[in-house]
């Protein structure tokens, strides 16, 4: 036998309880108090006949502060997601009362302690016997649990793509940025190149002042990186102490200085660790161009011949390839 759940929580009204006919107005104006969502009745001149509940729940209003005024001057102010009110010019009430269409949309409504709450809200025309609109009803659905759990989902969506300790962009997000600037290349034809950065010093900086001053040394390089390139370059951690720079629109010359420039800020760019030790870091980098047989996986491996090569050669060396 199918189980079915009983609803018991505190938050859901009691049970409603008449001892009217079904065709009596106060049966109707029970049934709207224990809807969800807000509801709300105006005539033909936009001023409030009724509102359930919901509504003066949602908006912190009292009943008596909404009924016989218009939206514009009671607690169902609505302004778009541009900041724009929807209680003047292009007012959904007035359009629906015009032309007898139901409109629906998404907006925030002003509480009255001015938060925004988003809500969705739907507007019908209500149509007498002989056809002529009469008013319209609204109808307010609290979005605020949707709009947190998409917030959420975005937040943990960017969480995913960047380096918590660096707050650079992280490898699967490197991954995508590379993958793109290949499928442009093979399209346009138009140059880009990659850096692969090694960190020279980071495994004597955590052996000798320890996993705390090694962070803090990553955190400061990922800073001095950042600063180093130019605003449509994209540098982020490649790996434990490797950081990537995909470098669009670039000549081998301009990728070779670069480079140089990389390096030689990373030189003069000396930091205290958290006990006022002085640090000194130094990179090793190798650069190159995308190539048109190139592959994410054969353009990072050539970088990464050529990044063994300058740490071969005694660390803190550019080579361009």
């Amino acid at each position: 036998m199918q189980s079915i759940d009983i609803a018991t929580r505190s938050e859901f009204p009691p049970p409603l309880k008449v001892s009217k006919a079904p065709t009596d107005p106060e049966l109707f104006r029970a049934l709207m108090d224990h809807i969800s969502d807000g509801v709300s009745v105006s005539g033909h001149d936009r001023r409030v006949l009724y509102c359930n509940t919901a509504t003066t729940e949602l908006s912190g209003y009292a009943a008596v502060e909404i009924v016989g005024k218009t939206c514009c001057e009671n607690g169902q102010r609505l302004v778009g997601h541009h900041g724009r009110s929807l209680c003047g010019e292009g007012c959904l009430l007035s359009e629906s009362l015009r032309d007898g269409a139901a409109r629906r949309t998404k907006a925030f409504l002003i509480h009255k302690h001015g938060q925004r709450i988003p809500v969705s809200l739907s507007v019908q025309p209500i149509v007498a016997a002989d056809g002529s609109i009469i008013g319209v009803v609204q109808i307010f659905k609290d979005q605020s649990q949707r709009e947190a759990a998409r917030r959420k989902v975005e937040a943990m969506e960017r969480l995913s793509l960047i380096d918590l300790l660096t707050q650079l962009p992280n490898r699967r997000s490197l991954e995508m940025y590379l993958q793109a600037a290949l499928l442009e290349f093979k399209v346009t034809r138009i140059a880009f190149g990659t850096l692969l950065i090694n960190f020279d010093n980071l495994k004597n900086i955590n052996d000798s002042f320890g996993l705390v001053n090694g962070n803090y040394a990553l955190t400061q390089m990922a800073r001095i990186l950042a600063g180093a390139f130019r605003p449509t370059d994209t540098v982020g951690r490649w790996s434990g102490d490797e950081f990537l720079a995909i470098i669009p629109r670039v000549s081998m010359g301009v990728l070779n200085h670069l480079a140089d420039r990389c390096n030689n800020s990373v030189l003069r760019d000396p930091l205290f660790d958290i006990e006022d030790r002085l640090l000194f870091l130094s990179v090793s980098v190798s650069g190159t161009m995308a190539r048109t047989q190139d592959s994410a996986a054969t353009l990072i491996a050539r970088a990464d011949e050529l990044l063994c090569q300058s740490k071969t050669a005694g660390r803190n060396r550019v080579t361009i390839g």
